[in-house]
């Protein structure tokens, strides 16, 4: 195998594919990439989960393929000059680098040792914006479960319904809901699980641009086609929460508020709540003012936000990272939060009565001796 590309093109197909590298595995062509020269240039990494290859313009002189250590080829990619990079590997593989004055010679695997990527045997496709899909999974993954007990949701569902995608996580104790318009779809109604893992790496990947990422689905693996990136992993099964059920569809109160100054107030009585000193934050929605307090072995802590409407001196706690993910996530300037007990959720919706966000928060119990 023999070709040359620009270092910077190589250094970001590499970085992308690396993410679906094994760090550690009994089998050493995982933890590796696989680099194949053929009519363009491909770099793939795959962790029998999630599987993400990358292609990039080369001059291949000599078509072949192997296998390479990811994270040494990473980082001797990284560090070398911004020019032209010139490899060369052998019968024995035996790789040869060269930029500029800079040459290494290491030692790669046979290709055959490399498990081939699961093909998506094509049943739908759909199409988003970049910077849609980007956004959708940034403000939602946060709330996917960790809990390996109930593995359908340490996924995300896909809903895609009138030409409309949905994407839901919940953890059991809270849930994120995102919508937005498809700009093109070939189903009218699907529905199917993403590993929250693999979210990630197509958040990381995608960019702000208008271009459209192609999700193809097939019967058990999802692809992800963004650019020259492609990403495949395999769906979850199982029975996903129906969310529409969870969701409180009236409220006693509703209260409207800034989104930063909530984040801000959190934020400061928050300084006190630590991993060690584990405490919720007591809201008060009181007339026009929101009261936020905590109390810890640490000391404590009050501050007001001021909102508009009228809680009646509701008091409720708040697991308060879960509250404030949920804000920070929130895409508007001001969100209404609706609630109705000191026991039952609260709902953060848009306050424009659009349906293109949701997040709902399980309330903890204050103990009267809490502040």
């Amino acid at each position: 195998m023999k070709f040359s590309c620009e270092k910077n093109e190589l250094s970001a197909a590499v970085t992308i594919a690396s993410r679906a590298a094994a760090a550690k595995s009994v089998v050493p062509s995982l933890e590796g990439l696989l680099i194949e020269a053929g009519e363009d240039l491909t770099v793939t990494g795959y962790d029998l989960k999630t599987g993400i290859r990358s292609a990039i313009r080369a001059d291949v002189t000599e078509k072949g393929s192997v296998v390479i250590n990811a994270k040494l080829f990473g980082d001797i990619i990284r560090k070398l000059p911004d020019d032209v990079v010139y490899m060369t590997v052998n019968e024995k593989y035996s790789i040869n680098i060269r930029c500029a004055m800079a040459e290494f010679d290491i030692m790669g695997i046979s290709a055959e040792e490399y498990p081939e990527l699961p093909s998506v045997d094509y049943q739908n496709s759909v199409y988003m914006k970049e910077r849609d899909i980007k956004a959708m999974i940034g403000e939602t993954n946060f709330a996917v479960s960790d809990n390996e007990a109930r593995p359908i949701h340490t996924g995300a569902l896909f809903e895609v319904e009138n030409e409309v995608l949905t994407v839901v996580a919940v953890d059991g104790f809270r849930l994120a809901l995102r919508r937005e318009r498809v700009a093109k779809t070939e189903v009218g109604k699907i529905s199917f699980v993403v590993p929250g893992t693999a979210l990630s790496e197509v958040e990381k990947i995608a960019g702000d641009s208008e271009d459209l990422v192609k999700i193809t689905l097939g019967t058990k693996h999802v692809m992800f086609t963004l650019g020259p990136n492609m990403l495949i992993s395999r769906r979850l099964e199982g029975e996903f929460l129906n969310y529409r059920n969870s969701i409180p569809q009236t409220s006693k109160y509703s209260i409207e508020v800034s989104r930063r100054d909530l984040i801000s107030t959190v934020e400061r009585v928050s300084l006190i709540i630590n991993e060690k000193f584990k405490s919720p934050v007591r809201c008060t929605f009181g007339d026009r003012v929101l009261s936020v307090s905590a109390a810890t072995t640490l000391g404590k802590a009050n501050d007001e936000c001021g909102v508009e409407g009228d809680g009646e001196g509701l008091e409720i706690g708040f697991n308060n990272r879960y509250i404030l993910e949920a804000l920070r996530a929130a895409p508007a300037d001001t969100v209404r939060l609706q609630l109705s007990t000191s026991v039952s959720p609260c709902v953060i919706v848009p306050t424009d009565g659009s349906k293109n966000f949701l997040y709902m928060i399980l309330p903890v119990r204050l103990r009267a001796n809490e502040n």
